[in-house]
């Protein structure tokens, strides 16, 4: 059915129906975050319509890879709903082609959304939030503006008898330059026996180098010095690892990524947990596809209310909250990644050919 004349057909009007809402969706993405972008950035300095336009532009993957998922959803019904409402899919039924085999190449429209979602998009939105992600840091760093990160970096780090501890408002150059950063020196028994508040830290080979820096003394007056030196014996893969954002991260590199960070002693559970959530992209789509057929086919051909359609729209809205809300379960480690990840496309899928089964095959 697929590679016949009315799969091929089926197939074409899918994918430009894809397009469009692709299309649409991103117009309307880059509209709403250029707007926020200019309201939150423009009183920085090096911030330019261009520079913000450009930043917007490379942040709109990212938020379209997230939205993929639903408008699957709404591709397939209204591609189905508008062949319903042409009499097309009921001349398909007089021909004698049952629902699975024309659904078929809906179903592979479908999955290769998910592949390029996976190969492509995915891979433009970790360099774009990379590079949005600096441009920004500079921006603030430039008027003196810094902002606390999400993953605000708190390293302990033991080099001969010298114990530490880091912290930092927000970093640059994945996690080897710090901002705004605060150590503390410890002593054999576990006091504190200096604090140092710095502008900047820079990981250099075997120290840390502070920039602008005020030191704390127990009974002694602050001091403060131009530069100072922390020894450590962290390395520079260390710290990318153990700071390395998900998104940013592209499906080819993830795997090398897990690795790497195992190899470490670092936790891996919000990669694996990415690493499996992009794999299953493809299945998930498929799965959307397969609701949106649930609802779609069955008001065409008894005349229901809009409510069918409505029950539909909420059916893949619950799905792709639950896998939002387990994905963050597999990320913090509550759920194995595999798990957390798997078992709702799964039942989803399952579910949806059930009830499929049961509309058309009794």
């Amino acid at each position: 059915m697929i590679f016949s004349t009315l799969g091929r057909y089926f197939f074409r009007r899918y994918i430009a129906t894809a397009l469009w809402f692709l299309l649409g969706v991103s117009a309307i993405i880059f509209l709403a975050d250029f707007s926020e972008t200019s309201r939150r950035m423009s009183g920085f300095v090096g911030y330019t319509v261009y520079s913000g336009l450009l930043m917007t532009a490379m942040r709109v993957p990212l938020i379209l890879q997230q939205t993929i998922p639903t408008l699957s959803l709404f591709i397939g019904m209204t591609v189905l709903i508008a062949l319903n409402r042409r009499y097309e899919l009921v001349v398909t039924r007089a021909a004698g082609i049952s629902v699975w085999q024309f659904i078929a190449p809906f179903i592979a429209g479908a999955f290769l959304i998910g592949l390029a979602t996976l190969l492509i998009i995915n891979p433009l939105a970790a360099w774009g939030q990379r590079e949005s992600i600096s441009m920004e840091a500079s921006w603030r760093e430039a008027s003196n503006r810094s902002r606390a990160s999400k993953f605000v970096p708190w390293i302990r780090q033991i080099s001969g008898d010298e114990d530490t501890i880091i912290g930092a408002k927000s970093y640059q150059e994945e996690g080897t330059f710090l901002i705004d950063v605060v150590v503390f020196h410890f002593d054999k028994d576990g006091r504190v026996i200096m604090r140092q508040d710095a502008k900047t830290a820079k990981l250099e080979n075997g120290y840390w180098l502070l920039n602008d820096v005020l030191e704390n003394r127990p009974g002694e007056i602050p001091a403060r010095r131009e530069t100072a030196q922390v020894r450590t014996n962290l390395r520079q893969e260390y710290i990318q690892e153990s700071l390395a954002q998900p998104e940013t991260v592209a499906f080819f590199d993830l795997s090398r990524k897990i690795e790497v960070s195992k190899s470490f002693g670092i936790s891996t559970k919000a990669l694996e947990t990415q690493y499996h959530s992009l794999l299953s992209m493809p299945i998930l789509l498929m799965a959307m596809t397969l609701i949106a057929a649930t609802v779609s086919l069955k008001f065409s051909r008894f005349a229901q209310s809009r409510s069918m359609i409505l029950g539909g729209i909420v059916s893949g809205f619950v799905l792709y909250v639950v896998t939002v809300l387990v994905k963050a379960f597999g990320s913090s480690g509550a759920i194995p990644p595999f798990v957390a990840v798997w078992v709702p496309v799964i039942v989803a899928t399952a579910l949806g050919m059930t009830i499929l089964l049961h509309q058309e095959d009794g």
